[in-house]
């Protein structure tokens, strides 16, 4: 009897397999494509660590551009290049929130208006101040990070613990809206 409950144990376990269930999680180029809140141990290569006590000691817009990439759960990009939100979000005061722009695949709307609205922003120089965040354990600003280097950016800086580090400091978050604006 032992036997038979060993050999069909064996026989489940290729559909019991909670690995075979589970998508690739960095696509070829490094990116993280699934799994985007977990751990995050390093910042992506020729990007910076910050701490959210030295980014509280800059200024937002001054000394740095602070760029939030949360997703806008339950929300889209319209046609238009404005937003249609399902809910608020509350950041970093001055930072320039631009929903999805973290993905591992941006899709064909998002990449351009990613690309153009930091070109904008830094006004063409990529030795500005970039700190990159979203929320902690979130591989959304890793990705960002990654990518503005990858686009020759060279002072990207990313705040892995995003704002529950920034409130954890008790400093205030304001609301903000998507780079483009909100679909009324």
């Amino acid at each position: 009897m032992r036997g038979w409950i060993v050999a069909a144990l064996i026989a489940l376990l290729p559909f019991a397999s909670p690995l075979r269930a589970q998508p690739d999680t960095f696509d070829a180029e490094g990116y993280r494509i699934a799994h985007y809140r977990s751990p995050v141990s390093r910042p992506p290569d020729g990007v910076g660590r910050i701490a959210p006590a030295a980014a509280a000691q800059l200024h937002p817009g001054r000394d740095a551009l602070f760029i939030d990439v949360l997703p806008a759960e339950g929300g889209h990009r319209q046609e238009d290049g404005r937003w249609r939100l399902a809910r608020p979000r509350d950041s970093i005061p001055g930072a320039h929130w631009f929903p999805e722009a973290g993905r591992g695949v941006l899709s064909p709307d998002i990449a351009p208006w990613f690309s153009a609205g930091i070109a904008r922003l830094t006004k063409g120089n990529k030795d500005r101040m970039l700190i990159l965040f979203c929320l902690s354990d979130c591989w959304m600003s890793w990705n960002a990070a990654k990518r503005l280097h990858t686009m020759g950016y060279r002072n990207v800086w990313w705040l892995a613990e995003g704002t529950d580090g920034w409130r954890d400091l008790s400093r205030p978050l304001t609301r903000v809206e998507p780079e483009g604006g909100v679909a009324q």
